[in-house]
Order: C-alpha cells, then structure tokens, then sequence
C-alpha cells in the first residue's frame, strides 16, 4: 500500500486475557524487553488426516540481541503441543508443510527440511538448490514441491551462479533506469525477480529423498519483458490439492508500473506442459489471494475493479476450471474480503473480513452470495479448515497475543475452543488494558469509531496525560488486536498514558462510502474526526488532563503529526514516524505514483491538480508549526523519503522550536529489527513523557 500496513492494535476481548486478571495495582507494566521478547506464532498448517498442525514460534533476545525460531506440531484434539525442532538462531524457520503423514518440512536459512516428527532433533535436509527458496509448500500427491526463488533474465536457477559472478566482475557500480518503477518500497529494481517453480522431489519407501528432477520454472511461458528490469515477478501463488493447477499473482512489466495498480493472476499447468492462461484481463485493477477449491474444480480470487485505486472494495470472483466460466459472488456487499478459503464441499467460502475494528469470520455462499457472521470481537489473523465442520484460527485482542483456536462453523457465535498460550507465562502479571470503546459524532455529522485503553495503576480520582495513536495507511484502520510492532497501545498504556484510536473517515470495515470519503480530504476529515474525537474523550472522561495530549503517527499517520503541527496547539508534543511533509516534493520521489494521483487528485505539474496538491500540503502552513516534534525516519523507506522527516526537522530547530530526529540506516518504511524497535520505543516513550511530565492533578469528572 502507499502509506503501509501499519495497523494500530486495540479491542474488546470476548475470551479470557492472556494478562494477569488480578487487582491491576498488582500487576507489572508491559516493560519494552518483556514486549520484545513474547512468542509470535505462525499460521498453522493442517495435517490431511485433520488430527494434528504444524507451526512455528520464534522469539527475541533483548539481552542477546538475537532471534530465535523453532517448529511445533500441535494436537487439533487434546490441544497439546510438541516441540520438534532446537530453537534456531537468526532467520526464522518458514513454510512449514507435510511431506507424508509422519514427515513435515520446513524452509531454514534458504533450503527445505524433513523433520521425523520426533521432539526436539533437527531436521535433515530434503531439498537445496544454487539460490534460496521461500514461500514452498508440498502436494505429497505427485510429491511436487512448489516455490519462489530469485532467478535472471533466462528463468533458470542453474544459470544464477553465472550472472552473479559477472556482477562481481563489472568495474563500475552504476545502475541504469529507463522506467519509473526503478524501486520500490526499500529495494532498487535489479534484473533478479522471485519467479514460480515447481520440482519432483518424492520420497523413498525409506522415507528418504527421491531423486529430484529438474526445476520448471511456471513463468516461463509469459511475454518476454523488452525492459530487463520489469520483468514478471510472483507476488502470490496458489496450488490445488491434487498439484494439477497453480495459480500465480503477477504485475504486468508495463512502462505504467508507477501509475497503475493493475495485478493479474495466470491460471497454468503445474508440470508445465502449457501456456499460462490470463483469468483477469477484464479488469485493471488489482487481483489477489487466488484459492482452489478442494477438489480442485474452481479457483476463486479477490478482485479489485477500479483502475488506479488501491484501496477499492474486494470483489469475490469464482472460476469453473473446467468450463472456463467465471462469475462474481455477492456483490451486494459493502465490505472488502482481505482472505478467503473453501469449505471442504466448496459451497461456502469462509472469508476474513474488517468490521468496526474486529477482524471476522463470514461465510459467503458461492451460488447465493448469502452471508453469515462466525465470530464477534476481536481479530482472526488467519484461517485454515479443520475437517468438514471446524476451522483452525489465529485469533487475539487487546489482551491476548495471538493463539490457536477452534472454530465450530456450524453453531454462529458459539465460543471459540483455545489451543495454545504462547505467552501464558510471560504474561500471567502483566498489565494489558483492554479497550473500551466509543462513538462520536464525526465530520459530516457521521458515526466514527473510537477507543482507549486506561493506563497502568488507574485511579479514577487522577488525571493522566492522553496519548493519540494515529494509524496509516490512510485506508487502513486500527484492529482489536495485540500488536507486536510499534503502536501498542499497551505500551502507552504501561507508560501512564491514556490510549485512544480512532478510525476516521478513510478507514475500512465501516462501509465502502466511509473508506472512499477520504479522497481529497486528507487534511478535512479525518483532521476533523480526530478534533472531534478528542472533544468526546476529554467531555466523557474526567480523568484525562486535556493539557498534556500527545499525538502520534507513522505513514499517514505522520503526515498527519505534521497537519496537526501546522493547524492546532491542543498537543503538547507529536512524534511522526516516516511522515510526509511535502506532498508536492512526496509526489515527485514516492515509488507509487497512482495512489497520489488517485486520492489526493491528479498530479502537481497541471493548472488543475496543483490546488489540490497544495490544499492539505503541511509545507504551504510551515510558518505555522509550533510544537516540539519527534521525527523517526528510515534510509529506506522509498515509500516516502527521508527528506520528508529532515525538512520539518530542519524548519523546526531553525525556528527555534524543540524538534529531534532519530535515523535508522538499517530500516525502511517500518522498524524490522528487534533491537531498533526497542530502540524506538525508548526514544518515543521518552519524548511523549518528557512533554507531559506533571504531578497528577485531582479528577473533577
């Protein structure tokens, strides 16, 4: 997305909290090292025979500074989970999969493992090739292994080594582009690109490997690219359970790359023997997230239909493989589908859903379209089926990291049966505050959806500093769920801060209309929303101090620190992290130009798209910034550079007003490292606390 994904967690939970449930004066804050070092587990992959899972949990060491990851099998009857596998250091174990039903595998460090499912032994190596693998998965049916991997011009993995030596023997470093798609979020546009391969790899009777084939590369039968550097690349697959089809999700190598969000997906062989066959050609928008049915008859996918508009609504697409006939399903619907499986009979598909900040399980009916809600509050990050009538969730809310659950589709709202507690432990006295949630009458005099988490050892006869976390995107949202990134608001919370969210105009899971609103009005309502709701919260409860207010932000959410800084004085300090300051210059050096274009409207060098360019440009304003700002910016963050952060800085600290800038050399649009996030926190907890230092004051509400 233009601005990133950078989803602020919160919620009401309906199951019980992972954080310690006695007398809060009792129970620790959630301190930065302990925040830093909880278990993130990862979606779990079903055996066939439905009884058992596999996933994996990795970890940080803030006293070693070093990561570690490990596979589990889980029990999907007793809930008892096995560790399989030492904890190992540095790159995370992914892909985990089933080889057969007494063999998993797993992807470490580049290469494919098999693991004998016994506890705690390392797993022996199953398949390597020249160059790194990712994203694999298995079909034990024609035992066919499917993967990316970073391959030249020529498609082939055997030829990689070759080029890669020619690059180390060039005499000079320059890097030439005749295309505005020259990079993109952090990375440079290089003649490497991750393509599709399938690969015989059996097992012997022994359980041992076969003898592998040779790779086949998926993607060979697309046009050629006149432009080396745009050529195809996979940013998505999906294979049948029979391994007969692969579907893949590709950008067209166009010369509008910059400006068009048009991403197709190609149905093809996966034995390569024919064409690849394009299924969404009628459309120019984006495409994603292609899934089988399980008998392999149909292949849905999420389709985008209007050109230029990264945040259009999802439309559900079904396609009969056989026929060739493809049709749209329930295009009544006024929210966007973000994932999607089949049933086990592939009548329903279960899609995840945004709604008024949870994440929900809704069944779509694929001839009727008919609809049905599975769960309530909180947030599914993942489904998978379990047999015919269960799924396999990863689910959280504000006081529970995520877990696994089952989910009995067959009985709406019926409680969610808990799998695992990766954080039991850890957290068992631990403050986790939970949401309380709020409405308010927003711009255009229309609902908008709130919520705050009180701070540690709340006394209601104090007063608190509040802290506002602004989410980016701008079409994105904040989600009733644990974060593990950097707006927390348990973090806050733990810091003495009332924690408030707010989904303003733009956000999705509150209707279509709602999420469109916020074109051309970057600056209008959401600002709006934000005043208003900050009206409410201080109107409702007494206990907040209205003058020690925060306000902080990433993405959008830093262009919106800075609009703050530039039309009110409410906040005591803002933090803005990878912001924009100028949406003029942000335009001319952004990688994706279409989402300018589109919401904040046409391009800045015509007589009727510079106004609305200038309209909400926190620059045209800068005289008017007065208040101390934290600037948090990484060098690769191409998204928005980090001229967006130094020039506010710099007009800040040359004005006199207090203004501090923390650089990352090592990061992009978001803090990827674990030491830097705890870095992070420590500069933006310090800041917001320096600007709000005061004895509590006694509470007259």
């Amino acid at each position: 997305m233009r601005f990133g994904v950078l989803v602020f967690a919160a919620a009401a939970g309906v199951l019980a909290a992972e954080g310690g449930n006695a007398n809060q004066n009792s129970l620790k804050p959630l301190d930065s090292h302990l925040f830093h070092s909880l278990n993130k587990i990862s979606p779990p992959i079903v055996l066939p025979d439905q009884t058992r899972a596999l996933y994996t949990t990795s970890r940080y060491d803030p006293k070693k500074n070093k990561s570690f990851s490990f596979l589990s099998l889980l029990d999907t009857v007793s809930g008892e989970s096995t560790q399989l596998t030492p904890e190992m250091e540095g790159e995370r174990i992914s892909s985990p999969m089933w080889l057969n039903e007494n063999t998993a595998g797993y992807v470490f460090k580049g290469a494919l493992y098999q693991h004998n499912l016994q506890p705690n032994i390392n797993g022996t190596l199953f398949y390597n090739t020249t160059v790194g693998i990712s994203s694999a998965t298995y079909r034990a049916a024609t035992g066919q292994l499917f993967f990316l991997a970073d391959v030249y011009s020529d498609g082939n993995i055997s030829s990689v080594a070759g080029y890669k030596e020619k690059e180390k023997n060039r005499t000079d470093s320059a890097q030439v582009f005749d295309n505005l798609w020259a990079r993109h979020w952090n990375k440079w546009m290089t003649p490497v690109k991750a393509n599709l391969f399938s690969v015989k790899v059996p097992l012997a009777e022994n359980g041992g490997l076969g003898q592998a084939a040779r790779e086949v590369n998926l993607m060979q039968g697309l046009a050629p690219s006149v432009d080396p550097l745009l050529r195809w690349e996979a940013e998505g697959y999906a294979v049948s359970n029979d391994g007969q089809h692969a579907a893949y999700v590709v950008r067209s190598p166009s010369p509008d790359l910059s400006w068009s969000t048009n991403v197709d997906i190609y149905l093809v062989p996966c034995n390569g023997s024919g064409q690849p066959e394009l299924l969404t050609e009628a459309y120019k928008g984006a495409a994603s997230n292609p899934v089988f049915s399980a008998d392999g008859s149909a292949l849905a996918w999420l389709q985008m239909e209007t050109p230029g508009y990264e945040s259009d609504i999802r439309r559900i697409f079904v396609r009969n493989i056989t026929t060739g006939q493809t049709h749209s399903v329930a295009r009544d619907w006024d929210l966007s589908p973000h994932f999607m499986i089949w049933s086990a009979d592939s009548s329903v598909l279960y899609t995840l859903v945004q709604s008024r900040g949870d994440s929900k399980v809704v069944t779509v009916n694929v001839l009727t379209g008919a609809r049905a809600e599975l769960t309530g509050s909180g947030y599914i990050a993942s489904i998978a089926r379990l047999g015919t009538d269960r799924l396999l969730a990863v689910y959280t809310n504000t006081t529970a990291t995520h877990d696994i659950y089952t989910i009995d589709v067959n009985s709406v709202g019926a409680p969610m049966r808990r799998l695992t507690q990766a954080n039991r432990e850890k957290l068992h006295d631990v403050y986790l505050g939970e949401a309380e949630d709020f409405w308010f009458a927003g711009a255009r005099n229309e609902q908008v959806h709130g919520w705050m988490v009180r701070p540690h050892g709340f006394n209601a006869s104090q007063k608190y500093p509040l802290a506002l976390l602004i989410h980016g995107g701008p079409q994105q949202a904040n989600g009733h769920a644990f974060s593990y990134a950097q707006w927390n608001p348990n973090m806050y919370a733990s810091a003495g801060f009332v924690t408030v969210q707010i989904n303003f105009h733009g956000s999705p899971g509150y209707g279509q209309n709602f999420t469109d609103s916020i074109r051309q009005q970057w600056g209008g309502l959401p600002y709006e929303d934000l005043m208003k709701g900050m009206d409410h919260v201080i109107a409702t409860y007494g206990f907040i101090d209205a003058q020690r207010l925060v306000a902080l932000g990433g993405s959008f959410g830093g262009y919106m620190a800075n609009w703050l800084n530039a039309n009110t004085d409410r906040f005591s300090a803002l933090v803005a992290h990878d912001g924009e300051f100028n949406l003029i210059s942000g335009y001319y050096s952004t990688d994706e130009l279409w989402f300018a274009e589109h919401d904040i409207g046409g391009v800045p060098f015509t007589a009727n798209g510079r106004p609305n360019y200038e309209r909400f440009n926190p620059e045209r304003l800068a005289a008017k910034f007065k208040t101390p700002t934290l600037f948090v910016h990484g060098a690769s963050d191409f998204r928005l550079s980090l001229e967006q952060s130094l020039a506010p800085w710099t007009l800040l600290r040359r004005r006199g007003i207090p203004a501090r800038l923390v650089y990352f050399e090592n990061e992009d649009h978001w803090i990827n490292h674990a030491g830097n996030s705890v870095r992070w926190y420590s500069e933006v907890l310090g800041w917001i606390s320096q600007w709000t230092t005061s004895p509590p004051a006694p509470s007259h509400g």
